[in-house]
């Protein structure tokens, strides 16, 4: 049974993208809820990598979506440099321009990596397996 009422506080998701249908198309994918076990997501877009590691060296940020074919930062490199440089980095899922990049993810150390064009199955899986192990489990 679902239930609608959540008292969890909501998981915030930094959607990056220099493209606003990307970063549309992404949370239209995910919605409010892409896993019965998850808590509602809130959104954070953000169009520039400046304001991108702004807001990750700010904290707060329960998943970084990284979009590997923005210009003129791409998503992987930005995951590159925030996985070396924060020691409280968030996960990183980064959008591929094909699935044959996912080796590219691998070298930026994003947790998961998810090609355009985008699966909504495919990227709800992703993201609710990145999200779930950071959830405290409920209590029946």
């Amino acid at each position: 049974m679902s239930d609608s009422t959540d008292s969890r506080a909501p998981l915030t998701v930094l959607v990056y993208s220099d493209d606003v249908s990307t970063r549309q198309q992404v949370i239209l994918a995910l919605g409010r809820r892409p896993h019965p076990d998850l808590p509602e997501l809130q959104y954070v877009e953000v169009a520039t990598e400046p304001v991108v590691l702004q807001h990750l060296d700010a904290g707060g940020i329960d998943l970084a979506i990284l979009d590997g074919e923005a210009v003129p930062a791409g998503g992987m490199g930005i995951a590159k440099q925030v996985k070396d440089e924060l020691p409280a980095c968030p996960p990183v899922l980064v959008l591929t321009g094909r699935p044959q990049d996912a080796w590219l993810a691998t070298w930026s150390r994003a947790e998961a990596a998810v090609p355009h064009p985008l699966d909504p199955v495919q990227l709800a899986e992703a993201v609710s397996g990145l999200l779930l192990p950071r959830v405290p489990a409920t209590q029946a």
